[in-house]
């Protein structure tokens, strides 16, 4: 067997390596592999007018490199290694740094090897037009390849061809630069190797090469003050000159990755996603297969430096160790306010002791009445499978500035508090400490040591002042790793040239535009949506039958024919996912020439369609489907409530409005057929704000949503398009069809609902099967409170396990199933739009029906199973930045309407703690806590809390989860995330404020 790599020789002298080596294949046999590489000498330096270099491509460096730097005192370029991009990627893409890059191609290679995501990023930099980074392919250059020797490591090898690339560069450049008459020397300009490697230093030191750490090249640099807070502590090398004093650990060293795969395996340990619990951070729990309740993880120790999302292995302790979770607010701003964040080692030593001690009070609290039926599996995390680190959106703690002279822009160590009350506070150096005091802040954890008790992270840039909407938007996003930047040429080069002129061509027989297309422009079709919408991406039509039966069409924007496999645009709407709506702009998966042009479908215009087509019974039945690609000419653009009007309007009888009706009545029976089969009619709070009409956009109401008639119209048809489409892809591809499903919930987490409907209001819940939920959530009724059947399916969807697209090759048939739709099978194919997996089920159901062939990616399991990976993590940030942006607005709204921005309203209580309960306002959407400062009786068993009346009579009042109370909202600001924040206090039965 030979393995072959070759390069086009560009000349006749191009020099050939190659190597030899001998392999044992699976099944025993040797033989012999031959790599071999054709060299070149024409690969191009990439600095502008060279006279060595002959090159069509346009160079990018400059001249004379840089002279901007106070120790090198010669123009010059820099070669970091792979590291400091693995490192220092956050400097490295910082607009102050302005160095002309030489990006070797052995660490190009290395990062894509060791950090997909990183190099994204790095491509990203050598893209970006701020920025002056020349590729160089040192490994197909005669001069500059190497080939590994016996022995030698790859790392090794790596480093040595860093460094002889890094050589060839400075004699190339002196080359190029010859003495100019009436000069003695030419102007010196020489290539500097950026390494914190401190053995590759000294060798580059030896051979010749100026070699240069990140941190002392950052201190020579005009910026240096705000380049050196970008620095990542991973980074640097550490040369003390004295031995440093041994800290004690604070933490238990995580176990060998080896150690934990082989336990993971063995079952002796177990794998799973490590949550944080937002009510108390000394509690966490990961969910693992091998029990139904989640392992709980109780005390900083037992978490032992897990950040929310990481990988963690836990090593579960024996059935008589196990507790119960906690029944306490326990707030870390409030415990940890003393913390220093300079951490001297005597106070981390008494502060650990204090925490420790506080700790075993709450958990031995917690659990001393626990009945045994709440305990559940509990452990601690003996490994790190993998980080889930990234940039977190934080704000500088003002009293972690030093004392002395808060005001220093000196070097000093201050804490950052994360927006999100799941992640832990940040230690971090910075010199900018006193202006960065009131503003948002983007911060990069870099370790978590186990002698240290916060973890340690660097600054990456300033996002503007708190409050303002600007920067709380932009930290929306990224808080939630929204990728929102702008479409960039490449992508947008794959759009039609005539841009918003394209139409869709006249029929003929001959253009490929209407290649095995129907015309279906003389149907009565119209859209229904909300008001506002631009990205229309379905619409619909029914029609009766001279056989007595219906057609119904769903017609769904035909977006695959703008967004091919394999282009610039496809990779960026895969790696976006899904569009984020946030309450006043939309983020875009696709360029909105697309979304709300030549892909929405608009009233009066023809456009280019997907159209699932059923015969349907008077019943609703199914007698037969179609799918077919379309040409549309829909004739009207409707919001709810205007198709609402119309179809309960007796004067209107056009064939538009029948369709409507004829729709609406199929609609009806559809749902009837779902909720027989066992479909459950859950519920989320759902709001409409009213923004000011000006351009400031401002807030100024909030209520609830009305949902109409036509709202469950659209809903049903979207339903039957999915569900019949579903069907169609996995029978034609059974191994990669893009499908969605939503599991059954383990019995278990209905659990605490079960217990409180049955103690508090004598109602029981059948969780066997989805038909048994649906039955009993409908007489969970309380006829004084027409809201409380409504509050019970909230709280039984919290129960739910999150719905997931999957490849359907990759699990088990009996698990296809949509849990809440009761449906055996179910897919999104109606909003290609917004909607990355749609786009793959378009290609699909488009090579299922023979009208194009399919993509090889989408044969591949794996590359389906990557890519809808990343779609179900940008589908649930996507869903968190938007309630984020909901209730942020619902703050502002709230200032705008009441007095002094203080209103009163009803809420019902949801749960009760040892210190206070949380209450939910439906009329909002929103939920809070009511704590109380005094102390109460807490009944844990039952459900309520007993408080003192504030009279001084003695009276009590007792407070229960559903119990209907009355509570002041006002808006305040956050301390933790320094936004504003829905304060709630009790008015009836008690006034908490004054307990």
């Amino acid at each position: 067997m030979v393995e072959i790599t070759i390069r086009k020789r560009p000349r006749e002298d191009a020099a050939v390596t190659q190597r030899k080596f001998f392999k044992k294949t699976a099944r025993g046999k040797v033989i012999k592999v031959l790599r071999e590489r054709y060299l070149r000498d024409d690969v191009s330096c990439g600095i502008q007018r060279c006279g060595l270099c002959t090159s069509d491509v346009e160079a990018t460096l400059p001249p004379l490199g840089t002279q901007d730097h106070k120790t090198l005192l010669f123009g010059h370029y820099v070669v970091p290694d792979t590291n400091v991009f693995l490192a220092q990627m956050d400097l490295m893409e910082s607009p102050l740094f302005t160095t002309p890059i030489i990006l070797l191609q052995t660490v190009m290679e290395e990062v894509r090897h060791r950090s997909l995501p990183l190099f994204n990023r790095l491509k990203a930099l050598v893209n970006a037009d701020d920025k002056r980074v020349w590729v160089f392919y040192n490994e197909y250059r005669s001069e500059t390849a190497v080939v590994r020797e016996e022995g030698e490591s790859p790392n090794d090898r790596n480093d040595r061809g860093i460094r002889k690339a890094t050589a060839w560069y400075n004699t190339h450049i002196s080359l190029a630069r010859p003495p100019v008459r009436n000069q003695s020397k030419p102007p010196v300009t020489t290539a500097v190797l950026l390494t914190d490697d401190v053995a590759n230093r000294q060798r580059a030191e030896a051979e010749g090469i100026k070699a240069i750490s990140v941190r002392r090249y950052i201190e020579g640099l005009k910026e240096s003050n705000q380049l050196l807070d970008l620095l990542s502590a991973m980074g640097e090398d550490i040369e003390p000159t004295r031995a440093a004093a041994p800290r004690h650990a604070l933490y238990p060293e995580y176990l060998p990755s080896a150690t934990v795969l082989a336990g993971i395996k063995a079952s002796q340990l177990h794998q799973g996603h490590f949550n944080a619990n937002q009510y108390n951070y000394l509690e966490g729990s990961v969910n693992v297969p091998a029990f139904e309740k989640p392992v709980l993880l109780l005390g900083r120790e037992n978490m032992n430096r897990a950040i929310n999302g990481d990988i963690v292995a836990v090593e579960v302790f024996p059935e008589s160790e196990w507790k119960a979770p906690g029944d306490e607010v326990v707030d870390q701003e409030t415990m940890l306010k003393n913390d220093d964040a300079e951490d001297s080692e005597e106070d981390e030593r008494d502060d650990d002791a204090a925490a420790k001690a506080e700790e075993r009070r709450i958990v031995q609290a917690q659990n001393a009445k626990r009945l045994a039926a709440e305990k559940q599996p509990t452990g601690r995390i003996v490994g790190m499978v993998k980080r889930n680190w990234r940039s977190y959106v934080c704000h500088i703690d003002r009293t972690s500035l030093q004392s002395s002279n808060p005001t220093s822009l000196s070097q000093q160590t201050v804490f950052a508090t994360p927006v999100s009350r799941l992640l832990p506070r940040i230690r971090l150096r910075t010199r900018q400490a006193p202006t960065l005091i009131g503003q948002k802040i983007l911060v990069t954890i870099d370790r978590w040591d186990n002698t240290s008790r916060y973890p340690e992270g660097h600054f990456v840039r300033a996002l503007g002042k708190v409050e303002s909407k600007e920067a709380e938007q932009e930290s929306l996003l990224l808080e939630f790793d929204v990728p929102f930047r702008p479409f960039g040429k490449a992508i947008l080069d794959c759009l039609p040239k005539e841009g918003d002129k394209w139409v869709v061509p006249p029929k003929s027989d001959d253009n490929p535009e209407w290649k095995d297309r129907t015309d279906l422009r003389d149907l009565l079709i119209c859209s229904i949506d909300p008001p506002g919408c631009q990205d229309i991406d379905d619409a619909l039509h029914a029609r009766p039958l001279p056989n007595g039966n219906i057609e119904a069409g769903v017609h769904i924007a035909d977006v695959s024919r703008f967004v091919l496999a394999d282009t610039p645009m496809d990779s960026e709407a895969a790696s976006r996912g899904t569009t984020v709506y946030l309450v006043d702009k939309r983020i875009d998966m696709l360029p909105e020439l697309l979304g709300t042009n030549l892909c929405s479908l608009r009233p009066h215009v023809e456009r280019l369609a997907f159209s699932v087509i059923w015969e349907l019974s008077p019943e609703a039945e199914i007698v037969g489907v179609r799918f077919m690609k379309s040409v549309i000419a829909s004739k009207e653009a409707f919001t709810y409530e205007a198709a609402q009007l119309r179809k309960d309007d007796p004067n209107m009888n056009d064939d538009l409005t029948k369709s409507i009706r004829l729709l609406n009545s199929l609609a009806i029976k559809l749902k009837e057929g779902r909720m027989k089969a066992g479909a459950l009619n859950l519920a989320s709070p759902e709001v409409k704000i009213h923004l000011d009409s000006a351009e400031s956009s401002d807030p100024v109401d909030v209520e609830q949503k009305q949902l109409l008639e036509t709202n469950s119209l659209v809903e049903e048809f979207m339903l039957l398009a999915n569900i019949s489409v579903a069907r169609k892809i996995q029978e034609t591809f059974p191994q990669t069809a893009v499908l969605r499903r939503h599991m059954p919930p383990p019995p278990v987490n209905f659990d605490k609902l079960k217990d409180v409907l049955l103690k508090r209001k004598g109602l029981s819940v059948d969780v066997s099967s989805s038909a048994n939920l649906a039955a009993s959530l409908d007489k969970c009724i309380d006829p004084s409170e027409p809201a409380f059947n409504t509050l019970v399916r909230i709280m039984a969807t919290r129960c739910m396990l999150s719905a997931e697209y999957f490849c359907s090759g990759s699990v088990g048939r009996d698990t296809f199933g949509h849990y809440g739709l009761a449906s055996p099978i179910y897919t999104h194919f109606t909003s290609p739009i917004r909607r990355y997996a749609d786009v793959l089920a378009h290609r699909q159901l488009a090579a299922a029906i023979s009208y194009s062939p399919l993509h090889p990616s989408l044969h591949s399991k794996s590359y389906v199973e990557r890519v809808l990976d990343t779609v179900n993590r940008r589908h649930r940030m996507a869903q968190m930045a938007s309630r984020a942006s909901v209730e942020f607005y619902v703050g502002l709204a709230l200032k705008a309407r009441g007095k002094a921005g203080v209103v009163t309203e009803d809420a019902f209580v949801i749960r009760t703690f040892r210190n206070g309960i949380n209450v939910f306002v439906s009329k909002l959407g929103i939920e809070g806590l009511v704590m109380f400062k005094r102390e109460i009786q807490f009944d844990a068993e039952n459900y309520c809390v007993t408080v003192p009346n504030p009279d001084g009579s003695g009276r009590t009042s007792t407070i229960s989860v559903f119990d209907k109370v009355k509570v002041q909202i006002e808006v305040e600001k956050d301390p933790n995330t320094q936004r504003g924040k829905v304060k709630m206090t009790l008015l009836e039965p008690v006034n908490s404020s004054t307990l």
